[in-house]
């Protein structure tokens, strides 16, 4: 059997520009609905959400029942020992949240890389392999798996060229919240400064060749966004989108 094509880091290589939206509800009811809805890709948050490490099995099961849509997995932090089970589990994209240096990205691609590249624990009968039906697992992997790199302070956005050029990170992902609490501005995504913080990144990692995309929940930001050359933007969060039709019903009447 093959490895299964990443669809998302394909994308990626083509300079096809991905729509997304976040699932922060756990169980599989809402990845599958998610999956299904039209995407091209659907972030698992465990970092802000109360979706475990193990809750990330079912919602990738869920999210491929639609083939076209690629499920990307935010762990709770850059350790190795969640990215070995969520590569396990046959996650094949992860998003890693808040990496300021050069260093920090060198880790998560170790993570990523089995022995002699890195140090991903080895283990035959997982998802990941089809439960060792996938020829030749191993070595071919890395082919298949794609990691995302969050920039979320100032720190970070001063090292962006170092991140950026880390060998084994495919993409980075620009995080406008921490951005601005970073930058003394907590919770103010739309100032001035944040926004010119964002675009100056933006400049930065298109002059390297190297995609960057963001979550936004504006849709004039989204656009905003697109404009400047996302390579793959986040426009909606399942719980924010539940609030949101709650308090419009219950205004309704």
């Amino acid at each position: 059997m093959k490895n299964p094509k990443n669809l998302f880091k394909a994308a990626l290589r083509a300079r096809k520009h991905q729509l997304g939206i976040w699932n922060t509800i756990g169980g599989n009811a809402v990845p599958e609905l998610l999956g299904g809805a039209g995407f091209d890709w659907v972030l698992i948050d465990c970092e802000h959400s109360p979706v475990e490490t193990l809750d990330v099995l079912p919602a990738l099961q869920a999210i491929a029942g639609d083939p076209t849509t690629s499920a990307v997995v935010r762990p709770a932090a850059n350790d190795p020992v969640l990215f070995k089970r969520l590569l396990d589990f046959g996650a094949q994209t992860l998003m890693v949240p808040y990496v300021q240096t050069a260093e920090e990205a060198a880790a998560a691609v170790s993570a990523m890389r089995y022995a002699p590249r890195g140090i991903r624990g080895m283990a035959g009968m997982t998802r990941a392999t089809r439960y060792g039906k996938v020829d030749d697992y191993y070595t071919i992997a890395e082919e298949e798996l794609c990691l995302i790199v969050q920039l979320e302070t100032q720190t970070a956005l001063d090292n962006l060229e170092a991140i950026a050029e880390t060998d084994g990170v495919d993409a980075v992902f620009i995080g406008p919240a921490d951005l601005s609490a970073s930058m003394g501005i907590p919770g103010q995504m739309n100032h001035p400064d944040v926004q010119s913080a964002i675009k100056n990144a933006f400049e930065r990692l298109k002059a390297m060749s190297v995609p960057y995309g963001i979550l936004t929940l504006d849709p004039d930001a989204a656009g905003n966004y697109m404009s400047q050359g996302t390579a793959f933007t986040a426009v909606g969060v399942d719980l924010a989108l539940l609030a949101d039709a709650v308090a419009a019903l219950k205004e309704r009447f």
